[in-house]
């Protein structure tokens, strides 16, 4: 199997996008925060010792997924046409899952915006609550599904 970042030296380089041709993708990206119980239902009315949880979370994610190239080094940037942030609240279990959605039309594909963009999530929702519990767990995370470019589709099983 061929690595698309190393070249025939083994040496990393960025993939030259040039010659592609810009297709409309989209990527989703799943991540999961785990807490006590007793925490959780604090954490679940939304308003924590640095205010409001779940915004902050959401807009440092779409941060995050604009800002994927400055922070992993041979990512290209990208005219991000849209990013979203979905929450899913499982009560009995304390855990608030995380599904992000990154749009764009270009000659690369936005696996790592939405894969930065649930992790950054992730962590904001950790340091608006560490205050209250510092036993946070934060994982798995992964691609769920992306679309568009010459390799089609992928779900995840």
């Amino acid at each position: 199997m061929k690595l698309s970042h190393v070249d025939s030296d083994g040496k990393a380089r960025m993939v030259d996008v040039s010659a592609k041709a810009e297709t409309e993708r989209e990527a989703r990206a799943f991540g999961r925060v785990r807490m006590s119980l007793e925490s959780y239902r604090v954490v679940r009315q939304g308003q924590g010792p640095k205010g409001d949880i779940f915004t902050v979370a959401k807009v440092a994610g779409i941060m995050g997924a604009k800002r994927t190239p400055d922070l992993v080094p041979l990512c290209h940037p990208l005219p991000i046409n849209f990013v979203d942030v979905i929450y899913t609240f499982k009560d009995e279990e304390g855990v608030i899952e995380i599904i992000s959605i990154v749009k764009v039309k270009g000659a690369t594909g936005v696996e790592m915006e939405a894969m930065t963009c649930a992790m950054i999530t992730a962590l904001t929702i950790y340091d608006m609550c560490k205050a209250i519990d510092k036993s946070i767990e934060l994982g798995p995370f992964y691609l769920l599904e992306k679309s568009g470019g010459k390799s089609g589709t992928f779900r995840r099983p």
